[in-house]
């Protein structure tokens, strides 16, 4: 038991201090677990743990991380990218397994072994890159879609790879042995746990098929009835533990029936996206994704043979970056060819540049079935552990270096704008999209600037003129025509280029109202400062629509609620507009001290104010909502026309 609770505190203790300082030095949460897997391994080590073995456990984190990436789509957004699923992910498989296994023959190995060797390598690691690209904010970009479309297809395509690789068997190592000693063991252990074992090739692919429709089924028809059943007791451990049951079932039986469990709880997910209880699984599952996940890249990093890296440290070094190298240039062929445009095409590439965890499971396989002599085997493992250490400087590379110049060269490249409008919409996001949509249902004509060619392909196919192209440069402005247009909806992501458009229309081109989005209150002030007038704060909409319907909930007649939803409305534009003069650029609204004090004062004096109204409106200081007042209200309803209305910025 001592034993057990050391190895947990040594995992612990590294984390909680490799992790924090990795992000506060812009490395990222995976490099500080990898890093801290690298300073705990002399200690790992003098206690004779058994790394691996560690590393099998914490392998189901990346099962549980795909079960919730599949809660994310809906079936018909996974059809939909079907084409970069098969065409990106199909050829990215088949090229790179081609390239590695033509450099391996090169080096000497027989094509056996280096197809066994092509298909170790050709994965990438599912579990550093949609944690990167989800940290960074980058998994909605092109590059970011593309690189989940290829791990997706490689995660399908581990399966074939572990049918095929007993069938690449190399008789010499057989007769002597090679793999089935160290393997044979744990092979025979499970070979009782299988519902295939001894099964003809029909038999096995009638299994198959019925574990993958009773994971389907299951998950449209039994579901909802055990959680229901589930929800009866009222406790919130006991969901907990009926999530976790229904990841380790749904993993046991794709082994049990030869599949990859990561494909079977991924498939579950997808089932499950349109559930009523999908947030509340993911609420649930993600502390315990987060945790396996944090021990599998420590694992990865404790076991580094650096005994083997000293003595051949050249050709270990030079083989990672030979086969990320290779792995890149394949990628970004196949970015072009897929019209992955500008800076997302080098994050495709190098994004999914190393190895990954699923060849370790490979290595292990082939090893058991005589497909790899034991020596090559342990400089694999280095070459895949240390091309997976070696991927968060990739994305630090690309954040900080070829990103920020490739932007300049991505300027080079809008499409050429052949027509005018008098609306121009910025960003045809969630919130440019819906305004286009009004505007264009009204009658009026738009032009749609965007820089994602994913989503203009998208409005581009339902006949909604759309230009690819940077909306803050002056050029493309002018291109769209902005002289001659009546108004422009700056509604792009990014908090800076939102500022930046808005105060170059609002200094070259005054006639042009500018209608921008805010993200946030200070954001609001920023815009006002830069000289815009229409603001509108993306979530003040809905969060007022949501208080209309809480006093709705709360009793009060929808007449009224409308009425207290205005009035906070007013109060709030009256707020902001004496607040802006007190606002201090780059400087936090909590710490303006003269903001705080004057906001302070003007909250409580609104307060006073809406109580003050409400009590003459109904005659009493309660403020409870209660019959009487309602029927007073609507009576009052009945002889008053409704309110209008008014814009909430």
């Amino acid at each position: 038991m001592g034993d057990i609770l050391l190895l947990g505190f040594l995992f612990l203790l590294g984390s909680v201090i490799a992790v924090p300082i990795a992000t506060r030095l812009g490395l990222g949460s995976v490099l500080g677990y990898l890093l801290a897997g690298v300073a705990l391994a002399p200690g790992l080590s003098a206690l004779g743990v058994d790394v691996i073995a560690i590393q099998h456990v914490a392998e189901f984190g990346v099962v549980m991380m795909l079960f919730l990436v599949g809660l994310e789509l809906e079936p018909r957004l996974l059809w939909q990218m079907r084409a970069r699923l098969l065409g990106l992910g199909g050829l990215q498989v088949a090229l790179t397994t081609l390239a590695v296994a033509g450099v391996a023959m090169a080096l000497g190995q027989n094509w056996t072994t280096a197809l066994a060797v092509g298909f170790i390598l050709v994965t990438s690691s599912t579990a550093i890159v949609l944690q990167t690209l989800n940290e960074k904010g980058l998994m909605r970009s092109d590059g970011g879609q593309g690189a989940f479309s290829v791990l997706l297809f490689q995660d399908i395509a581990v399966i074939p790879m572990l049918a095929i690789l007993p069938l690449l068997a190399v008789p010499d190592l057989a007769a002597h042995g090679v793999g089935v000693e160290s393997h044979g063991e744990a092979h025979d252990s499970h070979a009782s746990l299988s519902l295939v074992e001894g099964l003809a090739a029909w038999q096995q692919a009638l299994v198959t098929v019925a574990a993958i429709a009773t994971v389907i089924l299951g998950g449209i028809w039994l579901t909802r009835p055990i959680f229901r059943f589930i929800g009866w007791a009222r406790s919130r451990e006991l969901f907990t533990a009926a999530a976790l049951m229904l990841v380790v079932g749904i993993a046991l039986l794709m082994t049990l029936v030869g599949l990859s469990p990561a494909l079977g709880t991924f498939l579950a997910g997808v089932v499950l996206a349109n559930s009523e209880y999908r947030h509340e699984l993911e609420s649930d599952l993600d502390p315990f994704k987060g945790l396996l996940l944090g021990l599998f890249f420590i694992t990865v990093g404790a076991g580094i043979d650096f005994g083997l890296l000293a003595a051949e440290a050249i050709t270990i070094l030079a083989l990672t970056l030979a086969l990320m190298a290779l792995k890149a240039g394949v990628l970004y062929m196949l970015a072009r060819a897929f019209a992955i445009r500008g800076g997302d095409r080098w994050l495709f590439a190098l994004s999914l540049a190393q190895a990954g965890e699923f060849g370790f499971v490979l290595i292990s396989f082939a090893l058991a079935n005589s497909v790899l002599p034991e020596a090559l085997a342990d400089r694999l493992l280095l070459v895949t552990a240390l091309s997976m250490l070696a991927s968060p400087a990739l994305f630090i590379l690309y954040d900080r270096l070829i990103a920020p110049r490739f932007a300049e060269d991505q300027r080079a490249e809008p499409d050429t704008i052949d027509a005018e409008a008098p609306v121009i919409v910025a960003g045809h996001g969630r919130f440019g999209g819906i305004v286009n949509r009004m505007l264009r249902g009204a009658g009026f004509e738009t032009v749609v600037l965007d820089y994602s060619s994913a989503q203009l392909e998208a409005l581009r196919a339902f006949g909604i003129r759309a230009y690819f192209g940077d909306a803050t440069r002056p050029d493309l402005l002018q291109a769209a025509g902005i002289e001659r247009a009546a108004l422009i909806v700056v509604a792009i992501d990014e908090r800076e280029r939102i500022t930046e458009l808005v105060r170059h229309v609002v200094h070259h081109h005054p006639h042009v109202h500018v209608l921008a989005r805010a993200v946030d209150r200070n954001h609001v002030y920023e815009l006002y400062a830069a000289g815009c007038r229409d603001i509108v704060r993306e979530t003040f909409d809905s969060s007022v629509r949501a208080g209309r319907s809480a006093f709705e909930a709360l009793g009060l007649h929808p007449f009224e609620a409308e009425r207290q939803a205005q009035r906070f409305v007013a109060a709030d534009r009256e707020a902001l507009a004496e607040l802006a003069g007190l606002h201090v650029r780059d400087v936090p609204l909590h710490r303006n001290t003269a903001y705080v004090a004057r906001a302070r004062e003007v909250l409580a004096a609104q307060q006073e104010s809406l109580r003050a109204d409400d009590r003459r409106y109904t005659g009493s200081s309660d403020s409870a909502w209660s019959p009487p007042r309602r029927a007073e209200a609507e009576a009052e309803a009945a002889d008053t026309p409704p309110l209008t209305p008014q814009p909430p910025e």
